[in-house]
């Protein structure tokens, strides 16, 4: 167990109390909001860290500054965005930070000066993912708004990016070319109903290619995937509702049975003409893992699968969804998705060692998912050359969120280093940073350090590396 000083720049602001419980299970135990920013260098460690870790570990999820008018129809998707971080460095845990992203609303509640930039969109809340390109931290969300530059503290500094010319929504969930270098995403806007973009975003923080892509109903795009030719683009049945949207509901996207479910497969040198359009059946992703190109011309992706979603709930996920991670083959000679079941436990947030993205792999990992106040959950690797499926177990009183792979060098085997995630302590209702052997699943975690508050249950983080922030002129 080690320690280091303590620091405590803590800036306490109007309480976001969570409401009596049962009134809305987003507001309630392991995501229930915290009311303030912190800073703290005071972090026990149990274990070692690993030495090679030189970077902060940032992860970003709703957290209300404010309790929300209305608890009932409050909807986990639309919180304003916190960003939580730990540094690593030396083999040790230099420091936590939390910091709220600055939309207009936040830096009136706390009475900052408006960020400088285009907020663009009819709102600019970033809340979904929190990831470097180019030498700087982007925040980012979906369905309009521009990403919000971080600074090495996780502090907003701007809405947008210097490479941001052009006055087009970005995605939650862009997928970086480890080859090339640039960054691709789907994009949406919550006003246009009749197209989406694809948006290619150069190492140098330029964008360098967009391509229209027409559509119906105004459909959530989540994610995408990239194979080292191809973007896929996931047209699924959860979309835009004006009768949501009346009735005042926290979140305006519904199930839709009338919007055909397809898969298209763009050249990512082609235009809105290339693209080829796959028949799948309904249903709904958030979350690709990876895709790659066959020999033969044919594509798989491999991604988690929800029968329905928002179909009842409207106030997040269904806690019944349980979705599976599958297989889909995308034939050279036909039009129809092909699906092969990979594990059928309950799952999310898949990710793979980064350095793999777009071309073929062999492990995948994933986190049990249930959208509960319970603890119990696994991390999951899957093993997709050989199959079968290992766990990592926390134990009943721990839910774990999304975990990330870091290799333990450049060169290293494709699963040689060390899975990270935070974990929420039912018991001590604080946060984890648990440190997992990524070659030893079964094991204890190498490290596990202490966050001095609650992390709430959030969505999705990176490792960001000192040598991913590196200045440019």
């Amino acid at each position: 167990m080690s320690k280091s000083l303590h620091v405590d720049a803590a800036q306490p602001v109007t309480p976001a109390a969570a409401p009596a419980a049962g009134r809305n299970l987003f507001l309630d135990g392991p995501f229930a909001p915290v009311a303030r920013e912190r800073t703290d260098t005071t972090l026990t460690v149990h274990g070692q860290l690993p030495p090679e870790l030189q970077g902060v570990y940032a992860r970003i999820g709703p957290n209300p500054i404010k309790p929300p008018a209305r608890p009932e129809k409050y909807h986990w998707f639309t919180g304003d965005g916190m960003v939580h971080g730990v540094r690593l460095e030396g083999g040790q845990a230099r420091w936590y930070r939390n910091r709220w992203i600055g939309s207009k609303s936040v830096q009136k509640t706390l009475q900052r000066p408006k960020l400088p930039g285009d907020t663009r969109g009819v709102f600019d809340t970033v809340n979904t993912n929190v990831f470097a390109h180019a030498g700087r931290i982007w925040a980012s969300v979906e369905a309009g708004p521009m990403p919000v530059q971080l600074d090495a503290e996780l502090n907003s500094v701007k809405h947008g990016l210097p490479g941001f010319t052009l006055s087009l929504p970005f995605s939650a969930h862009p997928h970086l070319d480890p080859v090339s270098g640039d960054l691709h995403a789907v994009c949406y806007d919550a006003i246009q109903h009749r197209q989406v973009f694809y948006v290619r975003v150069g190492s140098d923080g330029e964008i360098n290619k967009v391509v229209r892509i027409h559509v119906q109903h105004g459909p959530m795009i989540h994610d995408c995937a990239i194979t080292r030719s191809k973007v896929m683009v996931l047209d699924l049945p959860v979309t835009f509702s004006w009768w949501e949207l009346i009735k005042r509901s926290g979140f305006p996207y519904i199930w839709n049975d009338r919007h055909p479910a397809r898969v298209g497969v763009l050249p990512r040198e082609g235009d809105t003409k290339d693209i080829r359009w796959y028949e799948v059946d309904p249903c709904y992703v958030f979350h690709t893992c990876n895709a790659q190109d066959l020999p033969d011309g044919s594509v798989v992706m491999d991604v988690v699968v929800h029968e329905r979603m928002f179909d009842r709930s409207r106030v997040g996920p269904e806690a019944d969804t349980k979705p599976r991670f599958e297989r889909w083959t995308l034939p050279a000679q036909g039009h129809r998705v092909e699906r092969q079941v990979i594990c059928t436990r309950a799952q999310e947030f898949p990710r793979l060692d980064e350095r793999r993205v777009g071309q073929s792999y062999r492990y995948a990992y994933a986190v049990e998912f249930s959208a509960d106040l319970l603890g119990g959950q696994a991390l999951l690797k899957h093993d997709l050359q050989n199959g079968g499926t290992t766990a990592h177990r926390f134990g009943a009183d721990r839910k774990p969120g999304e975990f990330v792979f870091v290799p333990r060098s450049a060169d290293a085997a494709e699963d040689e280093g060390w899975l990270l995630g935070f974990v929420y302590n039912l018991r001590t209702q604080r946060g984890e940073l648990h440190v997992v052997n990524a070659q030893d699943l079964g094991r204890e975690a190498q490290a596990v350090v202490e966050m001095p508050d609650r992390i709430p249950m959030g969505f999705h983080g990176n490792w960001i590396a000192d040598a991913a922030l590196t200045p440019r002129t």
